[in-house]
């Protein structure tokens, strides 16, 4: 922490203060230099610390220090005002808006003070020869907040028709205050439009688009635009997050994830500010904060989870039901002070409106983890099994549960199974019913089917109750049944031979009448199936005689039930399974294509039957084999299919596997859009199905990735954070974990956290240092370097391009050295190592293009060395021109310009040799000249280049596209689209250079 010494140290002092995050220690920071600059006894001093103090307290949950700091300002301008300079009047003027606000919301000061203060600043203003438009919006927001419509309306009329002057709130706050008035009038698509400025970058400041993010959540959801409302909260909670006295968009934030499905995302954020349910520095925000937390817990609390741990306020333990009720009455208290502050019951009335909203969105997925509890998931998720017939007292009939347990099972429907469980559990309990053997079979049956591999004791017992209800062809299929299900626990060769006899009796019996297809049908199938486990469970080529074997076994239950089907829907499955086995043993066979066919066909078999569930698993086999073969067209028609086919019916992880298989498919044609949404519901279906640190992680990595390709940087940057807290080496490869960094690094480079995006690309960088290809390793040391030239890291970014440049060395990849020696140039300029570092690192860039000119020895390598040489040409002239000290004698800066342009000929002479392919680099190396020739004075020489840049556009017959173009300071780029906007620039500035000139020779 500096000395305050005099004045300057004072000044420097608060402007550290100022970088530091909003908070009580940049507020403390802030009281101590007040102290320091009465000592001083320089009024301006004082003046400057109240201002300070004043800006850290409105930044911050300590909003009510305010009045103390600005009264005193207030008193010193109106004994001495000689002493306020032009800023700091301008400044005392503008923080009378804070005051306003300020006093507004603090329930405690009297509404009739908030309006003599309106009125004081009102003739302050006119006073000061400033328009009535800050007062009018002040009056507008005292208006709206007790609920006088027609009063705010006036005001807001005012507001819009008053001229803006420099005490107007910026573009940005002032959009914002407009668009929540329409929103708050049901005007929500005329909010958006007002917003959309904000929203789309022509406007911001320190808490825009922030603000405006978080209140178009809502609005957004409301107009049935939930994409976009998902997009918002990605990107606007990242920009509320660290600021502390954001309380009340934040609590927007806590809104849209109770409104939208996801509760659990919305109990860590409250988990991230505890002290938010009890800071009273703000109480209007705390308001609003505790409404939104009373509207998640009672959302909590309908979804069965009311007795759930949540985050609270800190010093216990809280449930969903606790919190919602303290929360509820905290709100309420608050909001009838305010209320009975403005004698309305406007703030009471938005506070329960609030509370008692009703969920806008079902389920939208954000892409970012959130385990949901499962009894949540379970609420929200619709359910495909139909109810359970009534009785005539309301209760299930067991007659009437009988026979529709037998209709769900007779034509494969889901959910036979539980059926059959409500039949048994009807029987149980009603007394005096008698159920036959048959019905007690199909029970057993049933219950065999649930109980999956574990099932065989239950279909033995089938069988016995079939056998008693005179089906000897049904009991030898439940035998079949329960050999195939030892075949599932792993005993395939003591189910083939369990299968033997009820295969062979069946035949006998069906032979001489005793059975029918069905009854057949499903040994030869429970066979068949058996046979299967052999070709699946091989690892490696399956031997030809367990191919010959399971072919032979499918072929004969297809010759048994082909074109015998007719309206039974069983035999069709039967078909369609037969089916679908022959493509197995197609694909183990080494004929992939016939798989692809006879996959396709049996899908399509259950389809035409009334079963397209059962079709999926095939689907997405058929797709992974069209994939296998290249068929990008067959493989997204398949996802596609399955996706439809599965309906409710499909279970979340497979769910999640289709979609992030066809977001693979369809990101892979560059339908990055597309992609993302299929990536972001496997995400969302992965955490369903509580497989979201694995198949989840990968799935946000891939989703991160999509929105990297669109640009979509604060939303990916959310996403990729996300993916990184799951993602491991171990699990999912290092290079995933690397390329999530990546990516992360490029979105915090974009977004301008540039420190960050450096320890991103640093830590990506320490992984690939130890993979045998170092390509990777090297780029992402410069791009490292890069963040931290970017951050101000001067001295770390050295040393990360020279690590980067030595491993450019080691692979030969004199582009990426030279790059790196040129941006350790311009780094030097600005260090203490200076000009002559710069200097000899440029020169050594140099010599390094000429040597691996020599060495090269294909005219396409040589002809992209020539590139970087004149691009480091170019750069070593810009570079000289800049050291060309501003306080240097006249000689010192004529010969630092002639150093200059002789490089810049250089420049000029190395692109003339590439010919038109290098025009644009040409032309700003030939007008970097001429700006250099008239610098030195010669005007003839100036003029003679300008022409030649002219000359050279209207010799070009056209612009070739992915010519080289310039780099900057740091690495060569490739021209690419915008050529034409860059020859007008070029033209536009020759013209100019040659009036410049023409001017010089006159004088």
């Amino acid at each position: 922490m500096s000395e305050i010494t005099d004045f300057d140290s004072l000044r420097r002092a608060m402007a550290e203060n100022g970088e530091q995050p909003e908070g009580p220690a940049r507020n403390a920071r802030a009281e101590q230099l007040l102290l320091e600059a009465e000592r001083l006894k320089i009024p301006l001093a004082v003046i400057e610390a109240l201002g300070h103090q004043l800006k850290v307290y409105n930044y911050s949950s300590e909003k009510a220090k305010m009045f103390v700091p600005f009264a005193r300002l207030l008193r010193m301008w109106d004994e001495r005002p000689e002493d306020f300079d032009a800023y700091e009047t301008h400044s005392l003027h503008w923080v009378f808006k804070w005051m306003s606000a300020g006093m507004l919301d603090q329930p405690h000061v009297p509404l009739a003070s908030v309006e003599k203060w309106l009125g004081e600043m009102e003739h302050r203003y006119r006073l000061a020869g400033h328009s009535e438009r800050a007062v009018r919006s002040a009056e507008f927001s005292v208006a709206a907040h007790v609920g006088d419509v027609e009063r705010a309306e006036r005001a807001f009329a005012a507001w819009l028709a008053a001229d803006r002057d420099t005490m107007a709130d910026c573009h940005a706050c002032e959009l914002h205050g407009q668009g929540w008035w329409q929103a708050e009038r049901g005007r929500d698509a005329e909010a958006l439009r007002v917003w959309a400025p904000v929203l789309e970058g022509e406007y911001s400041c320190a808490h825009e688009p922030h603000t405006v993010l978080a209140s178009s959540l809502v609005p957004l959801l409301r107009l049935g635009r939930p994409e976009e409302a998902r997009a918002h909260h990605l990107r606007g909670f990242r920009l509320v997050r660290p600021m502390e006295s954001m309380r009340g968009a934040y609590a927007d934030h806590v809104e849209f994830c109770a409104l939208t499905g996801n509760e659990a995302r919305g109990l860590e954020l409250l988990a991230e500010r505890p002290a938010y349910f009890t800071d009273e520095g703000h109480p209007r925000s705390k308001l609003e904060f505790l409404s939104v937390a009373a509207l998640l817990m009672d959302r909590l609390a309908e979804l069965g989870l009311g007795g759930e741990r949540v985050p609270g306020p800190a010093g216990r333990e809280w449930t969903a039901a606790e919190l919602a009720d303290h929360a509820r009455v905290q709100a309420l208290a608050l909001a009838a002070r305010f209320d009975e502050r403005n004698g309305t019951r406007h703030v009471s009335e938005r506070a329960r409106a609030r509370m008692t909203q009703r969920p806008l969105v079902e389920r939208l997925p954000l892409g970012v983890r959130a385990a949901r509890p499962v009894s949540a998931a379970a609420a929200s998720t619709p359910s495909a099994q139909p109810p359970a017939p009534a009785g005539e007292s309301g209760g299930p009939e067991p007659a009437a549960l009988l026979a529709e347990a037998r209709r769900l099972s007779e034509t494969l429907q889901p959910h036979a199974v539980e059926a059959w469980a409500r039949v048994a559990e009807a029987a149980a309990g009603s007394e005096g019913l008698e159920l036959e053997a048959r019905d007690r079979a199909e029970i057993a049956d049933h219950e065999a089917i649930g109980l999956g591999p574990e099932g065989a004791g239950k279909f033995e017992e089938a069988a016995e109750l079939y056998a008693r209800a005179g089906d000897p062809g049904e009991a030898l299929a439940a035998r079949a049944r329960a050999a195939y299900v030892r075949a599932l626990a792993g005993e395939v060769d003591e189910a083939l031979a369990a299968v033997a006899g009820p295969y062979d009796r069946v035949l006998a019996l069906y032979a001489d009448g005793g059975t029918q297809v069905p009854q057949a049908a499903g040994v030869l199938m429970a066979r068949a199936r058996i046979l299967m486990r052999h070709v699946h469970e091989a690892e490696g080529p399956v031997r030809d005689d367990v191919l010959t074997a399971a072919e032979a076994a499918v072929r004969e239950l297809l010759a048994l039930v082909e074109g015998r089907a007719g309206d039974d829907v069983r035999l069709a499955a039967r078909v369609a399974e037969g089916h679908a086995m022959l493509a197995e043993v197609a694909v183990r066979s080494g004929d992939p294509e016939g798989g692809v066919e006879l996959f396709a066909r049996a899908a399509g078999e259950f389809v035409a039957a009334g079963l397209p569930w059962f079709a999926v698993e095939y689907e997405a086999r058929l797709a992974g084999l069209a994939h296998q073969l290249d068929d990008m067209v067959e493989a997204e028609r398949a996802l596609r299919a399955a996706l439809e086919h599965g309906g409710p019916f499909l279970e979340a992880v497979g769910r999640a596997q289709l979609h992030l298989q066809l977001a693979e498919v369809v990101g892979g044609r560059g339908e990055d859009a597309e992609a993302a949404e299929h990536a972001l519901e496997a995400a969302h279906w992965a955490d369903e199905a509580g497989v979201g640190p694995t198949f989840g992680a990968w799935a946000r990595h891939q989703l991160g990735g999509y929105l990297v390709r669109q640009g979509r940087w604060a939303e990916a940057a959310e996403v990729l954070e996300s993916a990184l807290a799951d993602l491991s080496a171990e699990t999912h490869g290092d290079g995933a974990v690397v390329q999530t960094q990546w990516w992360l690094g490029d979105c915090l480079s974009e977004l301008g956290d540039h420190r960050d995006a450096a320890e991103r690309r640093l830590q990506a960088a320490e992984i690939a240092r130890h993979w045998p290809e170092q390509d990777d390793h090297a780029t992402l040391a410069h791009l490292a370097a890069e963040s931290l030239g970017q951050a101000g890291l001067h001295a770390e970014a050295d040393r990360a391009y020279a690590r980067a440049g030595a491993l450019w060395r080691d692979l030969g990849n004199v582009h990426g050295l030279v790059r790196s020696l040129r941006a350790r140039a311009w780094l030097a300029l600005r260090t203490e190592d200076g000009a002559g570092a710069a200097r000899d690192l440029m020169a050594t860039a140099l010599e390094e293009c000429a040597d691996a000119f020599d060495a090269a020895r294909d005219d396409g390598v040589r002809r992209r060395i020539v590139a970087e040489l004149g691009d480091t040409h170019r750069q070593f002239g810009d570079l000289l021109a800049r050291s060309a000290a501003e306080d240097a004698d006249d000689d010192s800066i004529r010969s630092a310009l002639d150093e200059a342009l002789s490089q810049m000929s250089e420049a000029v002479a190395v692109f003339v040799a590439l010919g038109d392919s290098a025009l644009h680099a040409r032309t700003g190396a030939e007008l970097a000249a001429g700006w250099l020739e008239s610098d030195l004075g010669r005007p003839v020489q100036a003029a003679a280049r300008a022409r030649a840049v002219l000359r050279s556009y209207a010799e070009a017959e056209h612009v070739l596209p992915g010519e080289h173009g310039e780099d900057g300071e740091d690495g060569g780029g490739q021209g690419g689209p915008g050529e034409d906007e860059t020859a007008r620039a070029r033209r536009a500035e020759a013209e100019q250079l040659l009036q410049v000139a023409e001017e010089q020779k006159d004088r």
